[in-house]
């Protein structure tokens, strides 16, 4: 890591993230100073490429990344996560296109959504966009939004070969619609996962692309087969660092007696034997993970003919780290008793967070079925967004 300016950036800036933590969950956002310099350090935009002012980081370097930052905070380490994920679309536009929507030099801060919520009718010269869309996490510090439409005319929906409907990601800046401040869950409070609606915003074509499209950007992290794993990487980077944050912090609980007992929480087989399992689990899924997207990274660096052999392990990995990791806080929080609900301690932050994060589209159930349908050389049904 000493090599990776990056990490050295955000290790310098973890101690101002955890000095913000309940400010960070009250105020349901990130504070606009802690973003602005989480910005400025490139911490939202990981893969973002060099000549738009980004890092470009690898996926092992910014998996290292995230995972320091969700130790202290999951918000945080989300808002590096998600912003990473949508940042890297630009990768999609041209040099040209990317400096009319984030100036020049770019400043290059993005959300949006793989889910289509709305319409782009074509028009001359591009799409008229209308609709409404949730989850945007760090709206609040993005300067456009990334958002998948489906495409119409004046027949209606436009259809592929297939008579499923053409999809189309349009690039817009968030100034041209409205957002609905409607943030309010158990976990990752500090995300500000708002809704955004548009009603008739014109979008040049040059701002808009197909998902399955090519990039502008030599790269391997923009291959569309794979740069769904590539993002997602960082869900399990920040699923486990917020695991070793609770770890972490239960430990700290167990050198302090209980309301019903004078013996400490950690000369208590219960609460060993759960730390011992429990930091197995994580090494475990850690390694994984690591080997996994290591390899498939070294498949797409050297263009091996197994590179989608490797994606399905990498794919297996993130989705099992990051349900592994939900796993590990609920032992943890059974395991403090009623010291666990307090939020005098992290313990209930990280149970809260971990919740909420595991239901994101890269921790479904339903990755494991895609894998088995590879494996067993079965039909592929499973969806890949749900």
């Amino acid at each position: 890591m000493e090599n990776n300016p990056t990490f050295a950036a955000a290790k310098n800036i973890v101690p101002m993230i955890a000095s913000n933590v309940e400010q960070i969950a009250s105020e349901c956002s990130l504070p606009p100073v802690l973003s602005k310099i989480m910005n400025d350090a490139g911490l939202f935009r990981l893969y973002v490429p060099k000549i738009l002012g980004g890092p470009e980081l690898d996926p092992i370097s910014a998996f290292y990344v995230v995972e320091l930052i969700g130790k202290t905070d999951g918000s945080a380490g989300w808002c590096s996560f998600n912003g990473t994920a949508l940042t890297s679309a630009v990768s999609r536009l041209s040099v040209e296109a990317a400096k009319e929507l984030f100036g020049d030099p770019p400043d290059v801060s993005a959300s949006g959504s793989a889910r289509s919520s709305g319409t782009a009718k074509v028009v001359d010269g591009g799409y008229l966009v209308n609709g409404r869309w949730d989850y945007l996490s760090g709206i609040d510090h993005a300067k456009c939004l990334f958002l998948t439409c489906t495409v119409t005319d004046d027949d209606g929906p436009v259809r592929n070969e297939d008579g499923s409907r053409v999809l189309r990601v349009v690039a817009l800046p968030i100034s041209q619609g409205d957002i609905h401040v409607n943030w309010s869950t158990m976990g990752l409070k500090g995300t500000a996962s708002n809704e955004a609606s548009f009603v008739d915003a014109f979008v040049p074509e040059s701002h808009t692309y197909k998902r399955t499209g090519q990039p502008f950007h030599e790269n391997p992290l923009y291959n569309p087969s794979t740069s769904i794993l590539c993002s997602w990487t960082l869900a399990a980077a920040n699923a486990l660092g917020m695991a070793r944050g609770a770890i972490e912090t239960f430990m700290g609980l167990a050198q302090s007696d209980s309301t019903n007992s004078a013996v400490l929480l950690r000369d208590r087989t219960s609460a060993q034997t759960t730390t011992g399992e429990c930091e197995a689990i994580l090494q475990a899924c850690r390694s994984y993970v690591l080997d996994a997207v290591g390899s498939m990274w070294n498949s797409q660096l050297h263009k091996l003919d197994d590179l989608m052999d490797k994606a399905v392990q990498a794919r297996l990995a993130i989705t099992f780290a990051i349900r592994q990791s939900v796993e590990v806080v609920e032992k943890l929080f059974y395991a403090a008793g009623t010291s666990a609900i307090h939020d005098s301690n992290d313990l209930e932050r990280y149970f809260r967070d971990l919740h909420v994060a595991g239901q994101h589209i890269s921790g479904l159930h339903s990755n494991y079925e895609y894998a088995g349908q590879v494996l067993l050389g079965a039909s592929i049904t499973a969806p890949t967004y749900s």
